[in-house]
């Protein structure tokens, strides 16, 4: 497998203080099946969708910090060398939260946050090369930055990556795309007073379904909350959800859109 490029979504996990609990909602909402947990690796469990490896879950860190810490997911970003990029988001004004750790011979990890407030990771491949599978049923679909400093944001994952951006034409919403090549990788979305302020600016992983609305009626019925939608789009039918521990999530049904496809400057 050829080495994805830098600023890629390769990998998503997420820490839960009930990883059984995580599993059934999540095997029963995007019919997702898991591993054996290695404990060697503070029990990091992966999930598999028709085999093929999608994301992961974990139990939190030991300790105070570990158990006070929300659940949440957590997107990587491809990087051929995950220290160089440490120093590209402390000398931007982010911060490296947790790194660069080698985790076996899997890869080496980062985490850092922009500078308003957005926590992502880093992946420079070993043998774990990320997502066996992405934009079909049950798998990573896209991913968004809410944040509430826009221009904070525009200007640091470009500077750390390789990205250029693209803003949506409609003046009426403030909507970016980062791009690798000719390729969207990411979305760009400012937190508006919607928010509750206790919300943090976060990265929101969109997952791929079947149907949405389903997904929706799974979702809600295991305890998860619907925060938005179903709502139609030309890039598909999507709902956002906050599963039962807390952390955020979207579905998406890629083949129902509507209306015309945006465009991009």
């Amino acid at each position: 497998m050829a080495a994805l490029p830098e600023g890629t979504p390769c990998w998503v996990d997420a820490m839960f203080k009930d990883v059984e609990g995580a599993k059934h909602f999540y095997g029963e909402v995007l019919g997702w099946t898991f591993g054996e947990a290695a404990s060697e690796f503070g029990n990091y469990t992966q999930a598999y969708s028709g085999g093929k490896a999608v994301a992961a879950v974990v139990p939190p860190m030991p300790g105070p910090e570990g158990q006070e810490a929300p659940s949440a997911w957590m997107l990587y970003l491809a990087s051929p060398d995950a220290a160089a990029a440490a120093g590209k988001i402390r000398d931007n004004g982010g911060e490296v939260v947790m790194g660069p750790m080698q985790i076996g011979d899997f890869g080496t990890m980062v985490i850092g946050r922009d500078p308003s407030g957005v926590l992502f990771g880093v992946w420079q491949a070993g043998t774990h090369k990320g997502f066996e599978k992405q934009g079909e049923t049950g798998s990573f679909a896209w991913a968004e930055v809410f944040t509430r400093d826009v221009a904070k944001t525009d200007a640091f994952f470009p500077a750390v990556f390789p990205y250029t951006a693209k803003k949506m034409a409609d003046e009426q919403m403030d909507y970016k795309t980062f791009h690798i090549g000719g390729e969207s990788v990411m979305g760009r979305m400012p937190m508006t007073g919607e928010f509750p302020p206790e919300i943090p600016p976060y990265i929101q992983v969109y997952f791929t379904v079947d149907n949405c609305d389903i997904a929706v009626e799974k979702s809600t019925k295991l305890g998860g909350k619907l925060v938005f939608g179903p709502m139609d789009s030309p890039f598909g039918r999507f709902a956002a959800v906050v599963d039962p521990q807390g952390a955020a999530f979207a579905v998406i049904d890629p083949k129902t859109t509507a209306g015309e496809v945006p465009e991009f400057m």
